[in-house]
């Protein structure tokens, strides 16, 4: 009797089994004995078993940890789902082991030359034409060779003659001259001729960016040509943005830096340290990991599989012909995981890392999908983007995805302007108990709508997650958490919110953007942000209510657009700080309710309401039962917004909430690899202490 109860408790879960081993073969038939060695090879042989047989039982594949080169990325169709009662699992064997897919391959051979570069043929370069865009040595990105090394040239003047019309606002094809200094110009003078349609350009303007390669330089003239789409009317480039070059030779000039010339040399410059013994190189190869995709056409979806434990690595993005036209959240960009017309797909554990490209993209007709304690970071994009950037019928509108307890950290490193976590047009979606940082625009976008026509984005939450170190100086208008439209039942509350830091204008922490309407924001704390911690553009009847906003450097608050309706509440806040102004914008003529409020400046005997003391601003009937008042914080100066007292805001009514229930939950070790690495934290800080001029 006791062995059979050892037995019951040590059995393995009942189901169909498939194996994939590192020494296993795709001729294999899968068992333990006879392992597979693909995820492809083991798609194959689901496919064959359901063919010959009825499922009755889940479907595990049983991956051994290790690592695995693709070949190509796994595509899985109508034909490879489960059902909900038996879905199709592919696991990590051992929980202790994770199984890493790499999609790209090993560059070795490399010889140092007399300055201490590395210098490999690739042969598929030479043969094949294989070009890639990233590359990473001992799992840290490199950059590819760029001037200058850090910061930005200026750009000294443009001009654009548009040579196609077209019908929209954006010209369909046009030139532009763009020219630098004569000085910063010169460096043109080190680039070869044989080079020069490689040379590519970056150039940063507001919210956005624009990649091009050059269709020839002008010594004479200092001007640079290039061409594509007409620049947008409302963000162009424009003399003063910042530009930099890259992917010649002659930029190959500091550490860490690559370039790969048309005939297959790769040159590194090595970091300290590093030697090709002691450094493994990999060059990104494949565009995707994994694509799930039904047939919409048909009512067919891709439904009921779960991964779990395992590892995705090393996916590349190649920047086409074309570059990157300006983008908002970079949405043209695709995923190195996509998902269309998929139903009831979880990613429980798992890990995206090392991309070229945004991490996952859950599109369209996609609905009950989860991702789970999961680990995206080292992200060339933003790390998981839900819906579509255009308004599909109902039926294939994205919703109910969920993320969940998971840490997305560290993108926008090939496209700055991508976003954390982006929600478009899809409706009822969960953003909960995440850690969402380190990304070069906003951390969470939803809305995908500008004014106030019919938007699908309804019903997103955004709870509970700590969204922090946004913007890194690079881009403007911008903010930790984004909307846009009409967005009813779209809630955004109990985030911890800090550090965030635009280029110039727009670092807010809560921004109402264009049309932004009946949004709840409550029970938030924003803190540290550059240009204020709450901005509506314009929108209506938005609810900002028990929310703490401390420590903008400028503008703590910011309203522009007056408009004949109800823009927003905002009641039952505090608002501290000790430098910049309180109000920015159009605060005495907008249309909002604006009552129950604490103010306190710690560095000032008055508090000013745009030039007004709170008694001559009650005149303008708002702020009437508002109160200026230290709201008793423990230690507000060290940031611990606790209550030491709870005195003052009883009288404005305001509820504290627990600052201890936000972002990821489970052990300490999940906690701590949420936590910022401490030199980009203070690299974060020693940027924001600079504090230039918020000016449009």
């Amino acid at each position: 009797m006791c062995l059979n109860l050892l037995w019951a408790c040590t059995r393995p879960e009942p189901g169909i089994r498939f194996y994939i081993a590192q020494e296993g073969s795709d001729l294999n038939p899968g068992t333990k004995r006879k392992p597979l060695a693909s995820l492809t090879g083991v798609r194959d042989a689901i496919r064959k078993y359901k063919a010959e047989n009825s499922v009755t039982d889940t479907i595990w594949v049983l991956v051994e940890g290790g690592r695995y080169f693709m070949q190509e990325p796994l595509m899985l169709t109508e034909k490879d789902g489960g059902t909900k009662t038996y879905p199709v699992v592919y696991k990590a064997q051992d929980s202790d082991e994770i199984p890493q897919f790499i999609a790209g391959k090993k560059i070795t051979g490399f010889q140092v030359d007399a300055q201490g570069i590395w210098r490999v043929k690739v042969p598929e370069t030479l043969y094949y034409g294989w070009q890639f865009d990233q590359l990473y040595v001992n799992g840290q990105r490199a950059s590819i060779a760029r001037t200058p090394n850090t910061g930005f040239y200026k750009i000294d003047s443009i001009h654009q003659t548009i040579w196609e019309r077209g019908t929209g606002r954006v010209a369909e094809r046009a030139r532009q001259l763009v020219g630098l200094s004569e000085e910063e110009f010169s460096l043109f003078k080190k680039v070869k001729k044989e080079e020069e349609d490689r040379v590519r350009f970056r150039a940063y303007h507001k919210w956005d960016f624009t990649i091009r390669y050059l269709d020839k330089v002008e010594q004479d003239s200092l001007w640079m040509y290039t061409s594509g789409k007409g620049m947008k009317p409302w963000n162009p480039l424009q003399k003063g943005h910042r530009i930099a070059f890259e992917n010649f030779e002659a930029a190959l000039d500091t550490a860490g830096e690559w370039y790969l010339s048309k005939t297959g040399e790769l040159s590194y410059y090595p970091r300290r340290g590093e030697t090709p013994e002691n450094s493994e190189v990999i060059a990104p190869a494949l565009p995707h990991f994994m694509l799930i995709k039904g047939q919409l056409e048909k009512g067919q979806k891709v439904q009921n599989i779960r991964f779990e434990g395992l590892s995705f690595q090393y996916s590349h993005y190649k920047i086409p012909p074309s570059g990157f036209e300006p983008n908002q959240a970079a949405t043209s960009v695709n995923a190195a995981i996509e998902l269309e017309g998929a139903e009831n797909i979880t990613f429980q554990n798992c890990e995206i890392s090392h991309t070229g490209q945004h991490g996952i993209h859950f599109g369209q007709g996609t609905q009950y999908c989860k991702i789970e304690q999961c680990h995206l970071n080292d992200l060339g994009g933003g790390g998981v983007y839900i819906g579509t950037n255009t308004i599909v019928a109902e039926e294939l509108t994205t919703q109910h995805i969920e993320v969940h307890n998971s840490i997305v950290q560290t993108g926008g490193l090939e496209f700055s302007p991508a976003v954390g976590i982006w929600i478009g047009h899809a409706a009822n979606n969960r953003v909960t108990h995440n850690d969402i940082g380190d990304f070069r625009y906003s951390g969470v976008s939803v809305g995908w709508r500008w004014g106030y026509d019919h938007s699908p984005a309804k019903n997103n939450k955004v709870l509970y997650n700590h969204i922090h170190h946004i913007g890194w100086g690079l881009t403007s208008d911008m903010g930790a958490v984004y909307t846009l439209g009409s967005s009813e039942g779209t809630e955004v509350s109990h985030n911890i919110i800090h550090d965030v830091y635009s280029y110039s204008y727009g670092g807010w922490g809560l921004y109402t953007d264009e049309g932004s309407s009946h949004v709840k924001m409550e029970n938030n704390l924003v803190y540290n942000t550059k240009s204020g911690g709450f901005h509506q553009h314009y929108g209506k009847e938005n609810s900002i209510r028990n929310n703490i906003f401390a420590f903008a450097d400028f503008n703590q608050l910011q309203a522009t657009r007056v408009e004949k309706h109800r823009s927003f509440d905002f009641t039952h806040n505090i608002i501290v700080y000790d430098s910049g102004t309180l109000l920015a914008g159009a605060w005495e003529k907008i249309d909002a309710q604006v009552d129950n409020n604490c103010y306190w400046a710690y560095k000032q005997d008055t508090v000013w309401f745009q030039n007004k003391d709170l008694e001559n601003w009650r005149q303008t009937g708002k702020d009437l039962s508002s109160i200026v008042a230290d709201p008793g914080f423990e230690n507000a100066a060290s940031r611990d917004f606790r209550f030491a007292s709870e005195q003052m805001i009883r009288q404005i009514g305001f509820k504290p909430f627990d600052l201890e229930k936000v972002g990821v939950l489970g052990d300490n070790n999940w906690k701590m690899k949420a936590r910022l690495p401490e030199e980009k934290r203070k690299a974060f800080q020693e940027l924001s202490k600079k504090k230039k001029n918020p000016g449009h």
